[in-house]
């Protein structure tokens, strides 16, 4: 019973040995997969980094291009509008000045007349009382 107890041991033995004579195989094929999926990663990796830039700059230029028109489009709206200020105030400038010459020309009527009233009373006493002299 020893005797097959041993056999049995070193049969064990031997296949745990076995097993241990593969092991830096298998660790070398373990390590050779490990730099491998490195290597592929690294340029998994890359392509993203890729790909995100380009999808970035496309987005950018869009962006670009809806914001310029929308910018275009805001100038043309405030310089339409500018206009039609400008045309405003001109017809108010206008109104302004006639209305200022129609003043001034009644300004010059009125001093026209107290000037008249003013010379045609030198000579004759003032209407409703008469005229006495000072002593």
């Amino acid at each position: 019973m020893s005797s097959q107890s041993l056999d049995g041991r070193i049969e064990k033995l031997e296949e745990r040995v076995t097993i241990l004579e593969e092991l830096p195989a298998r660790i070398d094929d373990l390590t050779s997969q490990i730099s491998q999926l490195r290597t592929e990663m690294r340029g998994e990796f890359s392509a993203v980094r890729a790909e995100m830039n380009s999808g970035f700059a496309a987005v950018r230029q869009e962006m670009r291009g809806e914001m310029s028109s929308g910018f275009a489009a805001v100038r043309a709206e405030m310089d339409t509008g500018f206009a039609a200020v400008r045309q405003e105030m001109r017809a108010l400038n206008e109104e302004t000045r006639r209305h200022m010459l129609v003043l001034h020309e009644e300004v010059i009527a009125k001093m026209g007349l107290t000037q008249e009233s003013a010379n045609g009373r030198k000579g004759s006493a003032p209407r409703g009382r008469p005229r006495t002299k000072r002593r």
